[in-house]
């Protein structure tokens, strides 16, 4: 599935037979996420079903490290279990890494079980800081980078660029992603201001690389914006795969609204990779 083009590969573990014991979950993201000898995609994104009753989702970036959370994998996530009929309603409740996540499915007309889009509650920013300066010292990324640090739960460090079709996503995003000031890694969106309703954004995702959209970033940019004093509280985030609708409510969550896709099913008929010492 996909939402605006950012793509993952999801494993059902609540309809279908589940995962063995023993599987290495890094190792089968990497297997899957390969668009030339796996299926593809920009991660893995496991449903469960938790205890507490509610969904859960896993997520692996496409290097098979794992996730907090992810704002379009969340949106798809929400649609197929709706069209599962695996919640009760459209409105529900989703554990993450990152916390409870709420999206609200709004069906098509005149089919109440297909989903039309999703939009995803993903609570308010947890940490903003402007005004931090990077220096990438060497390579072709090589210079001086003031941004904002925005947590959606997730690590993202937003700049503000003249023009965001300029910027060379391969060079700057691993230098940023990679640099000491985020221990963790982090998610680095370039944005251009169109408009204060309005804005484009190119995304490199941690674990990933570029993508052609990504949730969580577009609500993160969104919070920057209005932070630095460049866009209202609600905007439209133009994306390399398509439009979200992101709002941030009055002293409240951030709310990313989209459309979703389901690309195909299959089964995946490649022996599951172990972890050591599993047979």
């Amino acid at each position: 599935m996909h939402g605006c083009g950012n793509d993952y590969v999801f494993v059902d573990t609540v309809g279908g037979p589940g995962l063995p014991d023993g599987v290495d979950l890094a190792r089968l993201a990497v297997e899957l996420s390969d668009r030339r000898f796996g299926v593809g995609g920009d991660g893995m994104i496991i449903i469960g079903r938790r205890p507490s009753g509610r969904l859960e989702m896993r997520m692996f970036n496409a290097d098979g490290s794992e996730g907090e959370m992810c704002g379009n994998g969340m949106r798809c996530l929400a649609a197929y279990a709706y069209e599962q009929d695996y919640v009760s309603g459209p409105e529900f409740e989703v554990e993450t890494r990152a916390g409870v996540i709420r999206p609200v499915v709004r069906p098509l007309p005149g089919e109440p079980r297909r989903a039309g889009s999703v939009t995803v509650d993903l609570g308010p920013p947890r940490e903003i800081r402007p005004g931090l300066v990077l220096t990438v010292s060497d390579g072709p990324a090589a210079g001086s980078y003031t941004g904002t640090f925005v947590s959606m739960g997730n690590p993202h460090f937003v700049v503000f660029v003249p023009d965001a079709a300029e910027v060379d996503l391969t060079a700057t995003g691993p230098a940023l992603e990679n640099h000491p000031a985020f221990p963790n890694r982090t998610n680095v969106e370039f944005v251009e201001v169109l408009s204060p309703d309005r804005l484009r954004m190119r995304v490199w995702e941690r674990g990933s690389g570029v993508t052609l959209a990504c949730g969580t970033g577009a609500a993160a940019s969104l919070a920057a914006a209005v932070t630095a004093g460049l866009a209202r509280p609600e905007a439209v985030v133009a994306a390399d795969g398509g439009e979200l609708r992101v709002s941030w409510l009055p002293d409240g969550p951030i709310l990313v609204a989209g459309p979703v896709v389901e690309v195909f099913r299959t089964t995946y008929t490649r022996p599951l990779p172990r972890l050591a010492g599993r047979a």
